[in-house]
């Protein structure tokens, strides 16, 4: 039986292979040139939840917070959700700057970028209420507004997702990934914060369901489970390297309704009011009105059936 020494010169020796690994002082998460802490997942993830309290009273939070004590309970949710985002906004800059700036600059800009963006929530969830309301109207299982707030994964990974996507477009590092990333796991839904999500956004079920970086989707759009907007190649460096900021999502106009499964890649156009079927596999785009559908032939033996995707684009189809 092997014998291990977990006395303190046993573990020295496993501490000091530890740190110093082949590469392991290429890997900033591990040595930090900032002796800042890195940003806590576990505060983010505290912060989202009471973020998604204040946008949702009542709801989410203590119990108490309806009626006269609304604003109260309001405000100190709000300050402190406040407080706590300015430091792990600090902390994710001093990581970030890689000890080019003063701690200082860092904080004064952690203060100024929590301050924008709490201006901003009024209309997050001005949003988010929209987003309710599709959820309510476009799933008939939907017995009230309220339940879709409570228990729709969709409404769940949204109201994260929009408060992500607010603080990277404020260009703060890191906090808005680990938030949308809190959501996938607690979902299964995954949307990067980079994604342009327009009003009254549905995801039905929801599980399965990816929306890439540069992903703009418009008004009124409707998704099921197990969509992917992804990319379908990426542009390389000299290196190798995939480049880093190039549109390479789908871009999905108003009113498009997109069900169960498909997979729609590349920076392609889905056209304004079009609806794509389940198991759809699509590179190309699709112009407005048009119905994309997988159909299984019938008639033919199971040796001989193909899956084949047919464009009902014509006139003569759109009706039917």
């Amino acid at each position: 039986m092997l014998e291990v020494d977990h006395g303190a010169e046993g573990l020295a020796t496993v501490v000091e292979r530890l740190c110093s690994f082949p590469g392991a002082s290429d890997l900033p998460a591990r040595r930090p040139p900032c002796p800042e802490p890195l940003p806590s997942r576990d505060r983010v993830a505290w912060i989202a939840e009471e973020l998604r309290a204040v946008l949702f009273p009542g709801f989410f939070g203590p119990a108490e917070t309806v009626g006269a004590s609304l604003r109260y309970h309001l405000g100190a949710a709000l300050d402190s959700a406040a407080r706590e985002l300015e430091e792990q906004v600090r902390r994710a800059l001093c990581f970030a700057c890689a000890g080019r700036e003063p701690a200082a600059d860092c904080a004064a800009r952690a203060s100024a970028l929590a301050a924008r963006f709490l201006q901003r929530l009024p209309d997050i969830q001005r949003m988010l209420f929209e987003d309710v309301a599709a959820a309510y109207e476009g799933d008939p299982a939907c017995v009230s507004p309220d339940e879709a707030i409570l228990a729709y994964p969709g409404v769940h990974a949204l109201s994260y997702a929009r408060v992500a996507h607010e603080l990277y477009v404020l260009d703060v590092p890191l906090l808005p990934r680990m938030i949308t990333e809190i959501a996938h796991g607690a979902t299964g839904i995954d949307i990067h914060p980079g994604a342009r999500i327009g009003r009254r956004f549905f995801i039905d079920h929801g599980t399965g369901v990816v929306i890439g970086a540069t992903c703009v989707i418009g008004d009124r759009v409707r998704i099921y489970q197990g969509v992917t907007l992804g990319a379908k190649s990426f542009q390389l460096d000299e290196e190798g390297r995939p480049v880093k900021g190039v549109p390479r999502h789908p871009i999905i106009e108003d009113d498009v309704v997109i069900y169960a499964g498909a997979t729609i890649l590349g920076r392609i156009t889905i056209g304004r009011e079009s609806v794509i079927g389940g198991n759809v596999w699509l590179t190309r785009n699709v112009p407005p009105g048009s119905r994309h559908v997988s159909l299984r032939l019938r008639h033919l033996s199971p040796v001989t059936a193909p899956n084949r995707a047919e464009s009902l684009n014509s006139p003569q189809r759109r009706g039917s």
